[in-house]
């Protein structure tokens, strides 16, 4: 796998279905196994306390349970022996009865390496796969904290993958302007210091608790002078790693957006940033060229002709591809719909069998499958960034960049 920093928005997409699989699965009590192995854990140690626990398992006192625990151990056992040694972030083996049927056995088993590296060893037996770790990962993943600030108010937000969340506002009590002279005008201004302080203070203390040891660095914006005053102020830990000060027009919601534009070049690896690149790339040459193309007719045509140079595709596009089999002359089809309306089942050309479906995949899956065989590369963009909610809206969620 490769390091956190080059993983692509295909990978990160298959990492994201593999969860969402793992979360439908549903085991009859406990009888769902879960194995994680830390990054540089021996294999070997691993293989003899799962087969310690399939001595243990002789102990359960419901036979269905005791041999469905038995067989999904044994299964996890055979997959660790295809292993020399552990992949470098880690391996998470995944393995039980997923019947909805108490009267059937539907064995599955899943492993795969993380995404990230992996710094626990777990084993767990439940109705449902243990699989909050690795869901911490996709929101972990270059996550950064963002400060709007002027004098009067404070937003607080967390940049994570292609969107963020405002955390924290916050108010300044000071009052705006004084309005008597003598002594009163200087206890004003004394009670005007004290509150901005606190103010400081305040906002400090939020980026303490929200952002230390959380994030790769905060990102610092808003109209004026004023941020500036707060960073020289120093009210927050030392740790927090300030990665950019820009200027920006507003504090609230839409001057999160403008912070976050306003520092590509701080963060370009990030995934919000990288979506707006590709996003405002895809739009300029759609614009100025002939070299685009959108809508699923026409980039599939340029796919299959070998046109297509880059593919992107929502996560979020319009569309399934349901995949058809004849029992009778066993032949397999797939078609493209539009979600809703896909149907179970079609005639055979070749024999005029009926064909039912037998799976139906998002057609960004579908997409990623064909381009690999083709040496086509493929970028797969949110629906809930900016861009990524653009190009869903805008251009039905599926383009390309072609060759010529």
């Amino acid at each position: 796998m490769a390091e956190q920093e080059q993983i692509t928005s295909e990978q990160l997409y298959e990492f994201k279905k593999r969860l969402r699989k793992l979360k439908e699965c549903r085991g009859d009590g406990t009888q769902l196994v879960t194995v994680y192995v830390s990054a540089g854990y021996p294999i070997n140690e691993v293989s003899s306390r799962v087969r310690e626990e399939i001595n243990q398992a002789s102990n359960i006192k419901s036979k269905q349970t005791r041999t469905n625990v038995t067989d999904a151990l044994e299964r996890i056992v055979t997959v660790l022996k295809g292993f020399r040694k552990t992949p470098e972030n880690g391996l998470v083996i995944f393995a039980g009865n997923v019947s909805t049927d108490p009267s059937k056995q539907d064995l599955q088993t899943f492993y795969f390496e993380p995404i990230s590296k992996l710094g626990m060893n777990v084993y767990r037996c439940d109705s449902t796969f243990f699989i909050e770790p690795l869901e911490r990962m996709m929101y972990s993943r270059d996550s950064y904290g963002v400060l709007a600030f002027e004098g009067r108010d404070a937003t607080l937000a967390i940049l994570q993958g292609t969107e963020f969340r405002i955390v924290d506002k916050i108010h300044n009590t000071a009052h705006a302007k004084v309005r008597k002279g003598g002594q009163s005008a200087r206890r004003y201004e004394r009670l005007i210091e004290e509150s901005n302080e606190f103010y400081y203070k305040r906002v400090g203390e939020a980026m303490d608790q929200l952002f230390l040891n959380k994030v790769k660095g905060v990102l610092v914006g808003g109209p004026g002078p004023m941020k500036e005053y707060f960073l020289n102020e120093k009210t927050f830990n030392y740790q927090i790693k300030i990665i950019g000060v820009v200027d920006t027009g507003y504090i609230d919601e839409q001057g999160i957006r403008e912070i976050i534009e306003k520092s590509g070049d701080l963060i370009k690896d990030q995934e919000a940033i990288k979506e707006k690149r590709l996003f405002d790339n895809f739009m300029k040459i759609v614009i100025k060229t002939e070299k685009a193309v959108y809508g699923l007719d026409q980039v599939m045509e340029c796919i299959n002709s070998k046109r297509a140079e880059l593919v992107l595709v929502s996560e979020d596009a319009p569309f399934s591809v349901v995949h058809f089999k004849c029992p009778s002359c066993d032949s397999e089809l797939s078609k493209i719909y539009r979600k809703g309306q896909e149907e179970k089942s079609i005639k055979c050309e070749k024999c005029g069998s009926t064909m039912n479906s037998i799976d139906i995949a998002p057609i960004a899956e579908y997409i990623i499958d064909l381009c690999r065989k083709l040496n086509i590369k493929v970028e797969i963009l949110s629906a809930t960034s900016a861009p990524g909610e653009q190009f869903l809206n805008g251009f039905g969620g599926i383009g390309a960049l072609l060759k010529y």
